[in-house]
């Protein structure tokens, strides 16, 4: 395990890039909308979220893809299912060269399919400007892998774990560790219990180092929850009873279905408004109200408990509403129809259709994003521009109720408090909203006393947090059976993987990290034609261990250090074999030196009193040798006559015998013996000019 100095300074000169930290927004930096940040860290890259822009068209909508390349992207975190976070998931997935792996929680996933294609067929985009269309969305469905909360995942070297967000239905924050350093991304996420979700959890007994977290509302404080209901129901109430239309614009799913319980208890308790319809028009209302009955047991007690008795989600007073073909306008009515913002569909159609009729009101329960047509009716405007270019007058009343499921000032700053995490980076969140968020949580902690570094990261522009690090090995296996003493220097094999270091033995290698042993014999011949008994010499004066052992099929075996084995052959040749590593190599090659050089050597010479170099006539069979020496032999005497490897030389019927392979020489008479041994020092001489019997002595 690596120990991680938990203080980063970023003005310590870095010697290593790998242990810089850096965090890119390519989206949701100082705005809400197209949330997308990138994390690098030991060579490791993390992208969290991927969503579209919904007040932007076209490929503008997208995060700023093109500050990276793809292809080094290893993992992709998703955290709910919301167009700003998730709708450019699909195009990342397949209009670039992103190869890495798309993790989220089970219920996004199942809602991401019936969301995003919803969002295919209602986006006002020609073919040719389409980001993706439905293959594309199809496809990378089916390549996203499904997590649950508190499940621990590693890929690569990366580790993170999912923790329920509130929010939504599936919503989670991820905390993500590389090499100890532990990075915390909320996402959105909302710290109230509401009528069908729990509140965000906080990772427990975890020691942060960046916090990257979500600044949408600010120091903006919320309405307590009894009283914001009691207002949105009176203030449908008052639309309906006037005999308007209340239009609730909402995505399709989240707080939808909070509103749609709200809705449903309170026409329950006031009869008289049973005879007004609500409609909840969505094209997906069926598919996804199907997905929030089958994740009933991710919601909170009060849900749970009450479907044991009845599904809360099957509603008494409220219908589906798939198109406006099937909807007879006609009277008061509740219309909760997506998208939130206005952009298009069904709520935009019917808010051009009623805007015009002052008994009629709309209610915008959401955040609302710069540029898109629910912020701009918010300052209610004489009249706005229709899908069509025209202008049509805005008569119809204009309220805000916030049931968006985002902490506040209060919520935000109390979760920040617990995590202690020294590094804060905000997201998600206006400029001015989060300017003023930094400064109140500056003021705050200096008021404590306590040191924190909060970054508001602009779009494309990076954060870098230096992260010095030690590493920390630990022995496994039968390293491990004894408890080294103080400055023991220990022996293994250290074994890296996805940077937590281990010391083990060989025989342990395949045990505990599945890596198999080979071992490589080197085999070197080289010729050689002096005596073995000269080899060892040298080696001798070289090692100290050398040991001489004998082979049955290759006689003597000289080894050097229990390593290297020396074997000679037939073919005036020596064979050296070893096991090869670093220190064998070297070993081998200092032998090989010495061989090399045994034949020229003085030292050879010296302690030979012979030469070592071999020619081709210095290895001569006898038979060969007693068949040249008769032939000098007969030029100088008549007869000459050979019996094994013994010359018999005749004169006047004196004889004298000469030793082919000593060249001693022997007779009766010295006259004979003085003229033969002369002969044969002249025929040595012209023979063997450099031979060791070179001299041939009269004995």
């Amino acid at each position: 395990m690596a120990g991680v100095k938990r203080k980063p300074d970023v003005e310590i000169a870095v010697a290593d890039e790998n242990d810089v930290l850096q965090i890119t927004a390519l989206g949701a930096g100082n705005e809400v909308g197209r949330s997308c940040h990138i994390l690098r860290y030991k060579g490791k890259t993390i992208m969290l979220d991927a969503g579209i822009h919904p007040g932007l068209n076209g490929l503008a909508v997208l995060p700023f893809f093109d500050e990276i390349d793809p292809s080094t992207v290893d993992v992709l975190l998703v955290t709910h299912f919301h167009l700003d976070h998730a709708a450019s998931v699909p195009y990342f997935m397949e209009k670039t060269n992103f190869k890495g792996r798309v993790f989220m929680t089970h219920p996004t996933k199942a809602i991401y399919k019936w969301l995003l294609s919803d969002y295919v067929k209602v986006s006002n985009t020609s073919v040719d400007e389409m980001l993706y269309d439905e293959q594309d969305l199809i496809r990378s469905y089916e390549r996203i892998e499904a997590v649950d909360y508190h499940q621990e995942i590693e890929v690569n070297g990366i580790k993170f774990t999912g923790f329920n967000a509130g929010h939504v239905l599936g919503a989670c924050m991820f905390l993500i560790e590389i090499a100890g350093v532990k990075i915390l991304y909320t996402g959105d996420y909302s710290r109230e219990e509401d009528r069908h979700l729990m509140a965000a959890e906080r990772p427990k007994n975890v020691q942060l180092d960046v916090l990257i977290c979500e600044s949408t509302y600010g120091v903006q404080s919320h309405e307590p929850r009894v009283e914001r209901e009691h207002r949105f129901t009176t203030l449908v109430h008052d639309i309906v009873t006037r005999g308007g239309r209340c239009l609730i614009p909402v995505f399709a799913l989240g707080r939808a279905q909070e509103l749609l319980l709200i809705l449903d208890e309170y026409w329950e308790a006031h009869p008289e408004l049973e005879s007004i319809p609500i409609y909840y028009a969505s094209s997906l209302a069926k598919k996804c109200m199907a997905v929030y009955q089958t994740y009933i047991n991710m919601m909170n007690a009060k849900i749970r408990k009450q479907f044991a008795v009845s599904n809360p989600f099957v509603f008494k007073h409220i219908s589906n509403l798939r198109n406006m073909e099937n909807f007879d306008d006609v009277g008061p009515c509740v219309m909760m129809a997506s998208p939130g913002m206005l952009q298009n569909g069904l709520s935009r159609e019917l808010l051009e259709r009623w805007a015009p009729d002052k008994r009629n009101g709309v209610v915008i329960t959401g955040y609302s994003v710069e540029g898109t047509l629910a912020k701009s009716i918010l300052n209610e405007p004489e009249d706005f521009q229709s899908m069509s270019g025209t202008r049509i007058p805005l008569r119809m009343s204009v309220d805000y109720i916030s049931f968006s499921a985002h902490v506040d000032y209060a919520q935000n700053s109390q979760f920040i408090d617990e995590v202690k995490a020294p590094n804060l980076v905000l997201v998600h969140g206006d400029s001015n909203v989060m300017g003023r968020l930094k400064s109140a949580l500056q003021s705050r902690y200096a008021e404590r006393d306590e040191e924190i570094t909060i970054y508001t990261p602009k779009n494309c522009e990076t954060i870098s947090l230096y992260f010095r690090g030690e590493k920390m090995a630990k022995t496994i296996g039968n390293m491990a059976e004894k408890t080294p003493e103080d400055e023991q220097t220990i022996s293994g094999i250290l074994v890296a993987k996805d940077f937590q270091y281990n010391i083990m033995s060989a025989e342990d290698l395949n045990e505990f990290s599945g890596l198999t042993t080979s071992v490589v014999c080197q085999k070197l011949t080289l010729p050689y034609h002096a005596a073995f008994s000269l080899l060892k010499y040298h080696l001798e004066q070289m090692y100290d261990d050398i040991q001489e052992t004998v082979d049955d099929e290759k006689g003597s075996v000289l080894r050097v250090f229990d390593t290297v084995d020396i074997k000679s052959n037939e073919k005036n040749q020596v064979t050296l074999e070893w096991i090869g590593n670093a220190m064998n190599d070297m070993i081998a090659d200092s032998v090989l030196a010495i061989i090399l050089n045994i034949e020229s050597s003085p030292a050879s010479v010296k302690v030979t009193h012979s030469p070592c170099h071999s020619h081709t006539h210095a290895h001569v069979s006898v038979e060969e040798r007693t068949e040249e020496l008769a032939q000098f032999l007969s030029k100088q005497f008549d007869q000459v006559n050979s019996e094994d490897h013994i010359l018999t030389v005749m004169v006047d019927d004196q004889t004298a015998s000469i030793d082919a392979v000593t060249g001693e020489v022997n007779s009766e008479h010295d006259l004979l013996k003085k003229r033969v041994t002369n002969v044969m020092n002249r025929v040595q001489k012209t023979l063997r000019p450099v031979d060791n019997k070179v001299e041939i002595k009269q004995e």
